[in-house]
């Protein structure tokens, strides 16, 4: 496996911190690395709320990467509450796709880091509204 998966895993364990931030807001129970095309790895953590507010924690960290100037994905690994890994949400598909238009079908997706099981955005969206 890639240093950077290990980079990327070590990312968002620091940042996966379940915790209640009011009687209405939780969050830290999900949390999501974004390596960038440039090497550099965002995180972010998924954050509920009693309304449709809240986000997940893959968007977060892709807001994140946004926020700090870059805009092309290589690879994404969330951490679930019991520890394991999975696929993105639709929303979070769809944001992916949006983003990298044409270029999204290479993302890789970190479905099972124990195992080092990896699939790429387009396995997992093969049609998709935008190709």
């Amino acid at each position: 496996m890639d240093t950077i998966w290990m980079d990327m895993y070590e990312a968002a364990k620091v940042v996966l911190n379940e915790r209640r931030i009011s009687d209405y807001v939780t969050c830290g129970e999900v949390a999501a690395a974004v390596s960038s095309k440039s090497g550099k790895i965002y995180t972010g953590v998924c954050i509920d709320t009693c309304s449709t507010l809240g986000i997940c924690a893959e968007r977060n960290a892709i807001f994140n990467m946004i926020t700090n100037g870059e805009q092309e994905i290589d690879k994404v690994l969330c951490i679930l509450p019991d520890g394991s890994n999975g696929a993105p949400c639709g929303a979070c598909r769809e944001l992916m796709v949006q983003l990298m238009a044409g270029r999204y079908h290479d993302i890789e997706i970190m479905m099972d880091y124990k195992t080092g099981r990896i699939v790429t955005l387009g396995e997992l969206t093969p049609e998709w509204w935008i190709k």
